[in-house]
């Protein structure tokens, strides 16, 4: 995948500017993101990556990575429940994948070939979530 580049480097050298320390009063999850901006890339792990994904921070960068997961696993379960970083991933908006289209059409894929059983076990509104990612139309090129 060519957007895995810089996997050494993190999300504050790749994402300008670079993010102040949080707030001393700021909530567990603000203070995650926050440390997850000064790990290398290729140190992210499947949680890490669900984090990143559902809270839009660095979309460039961590959806390729994501995705890279996804295509291997597609139900794997990154922190909560089976499937959580695919439904993360699906539900960014359509805007962050028009640098991706390849990455969102190899996604595309890889959901249509899950079997119907498989994602009728994943939490409810899962499968329209899916649904609605596969349904949404290519970006152009």
């Amino acid at each position: 995948m060519d957007h895995l580049l810089h996997l050494d480097r993190t999300l504050d050298d790749l994402d300008p500017p670079r993010w102040s320390p949080p707030a001393p009063d700021a909530t567990r999850l603000v203070r995650k993101v926050h440390e997850l901006r000064r790990v290398p890339l290729r140190a992210l792990g499947p949680a890490d990556l669900r984090t990143l994904v559902s809270q839009r921070v660095g979309l460039p960068y961590v959806l390729p990575l994501a995705v890279r997961l996804l295509l291997e696993e597609p139900l794997l379960d990154a922190y909560f429940y089976e499937g959580d970083l695919l439904l993360a991933t699906t539900q960014v908006p359509a805007p962050a994948w028009t640098f991706l289209p390849d990455l969102a059409e190899r996604l595309r894929t890889a959901i249509t070939a899950l079997p119907e059983a498989a994602i009728s076990d994943l939490p409810g509104g899962a499968a329209e979530a899916l649904a609605r990612f596969v349904a949404r139309p290519e970006s152009p090129r």
